[in-house]
């Protein structure tokens, strides 16, 4: 387990496309690698931003990771939807940290990841809108995202640190009673009174 990608971004320009028309919103969305040892605070990485901390940001939900395994399905998704078949960089999701061997299904809410000279404590998965959408170019890639179960985790820092690409991931064990793939399953099915 490790982390791939360390991915900031400021805020800026999205289009979301409309029936009758293109509308212009801001948002966060857009991050990019970075290199070398990255400070991470309470809030999230320095030089990092957020447009809506109605649903993103804040202390629950201060780090977006995203599994590495899930890029292929993006992929190919791309390219039966726009016919292209440009590669997606790290950060393309919108996540903050791309690891490699952390799925949901091996992470549960309440268990800690201890990277570099941070901790870290999964929080909840991601419940992705209309400008991740935006962000793919195609419709229906947030309904595919709950669908598929793969939408990634948010992390409240329990230790702020330094870390950076190519750092271990070790997992600290929590309570372990409600993983993150089962909470998926849950949404997607539409048990969500069975999550607790």
């Amino acid at each position: 387990m490790q982390v791939l990608s360390v991915n900031l971004g400021t805020i800026g320009e999205l289009f979301v496309a409309q029936s009758d028309r293109t509308r212009r919103i801001v948002s966060g969305i857009h991050k990019q690698a970075v290199q070398g040892p990255q400070q991470l605070k309470k809030l999230g990485f320095v030089g990092d931003e957020q447009a809506d901390l109605s649903v993103h940001g804040g202390l629950n939900k201060a780090v977006y990771a995203y599994p590495s395994e899930h890029y292929p399905f993006w992929q190919a998704q791309r390219l039966a939807a726009l016919k292209r078949d440009e590669p997606l960089p790290p950060g393309s999701m919108g996540e903050n940290l791309t690891l490699q061997g952390v799925r949901e299904s091996d992470v549960c809410m309440g268990d800690r990841l201890r990277i570099g000279t941070a901790l870290l404590e999964v929080t909840e998965p991601r419940q992705p809108c209309y400008k991740f959408n935006a962000r793919m170019d195609f419709a229906h890639a947030a309904k595919m995202m709950v669908q598929a179960g793969i939408t990634g985790f948010y992390l409240r820092v329990v230790e702020p640190g330094e870390l950076q690409a190519g750092d271990a991931v070790t997992l600290i064990a929590g309570p372990r009673e409600t993983s993150i793939a089962r909470i998926n399953e849950r949404r997607r099915t539409g048990r969500q009174r069975d999550l607790f």
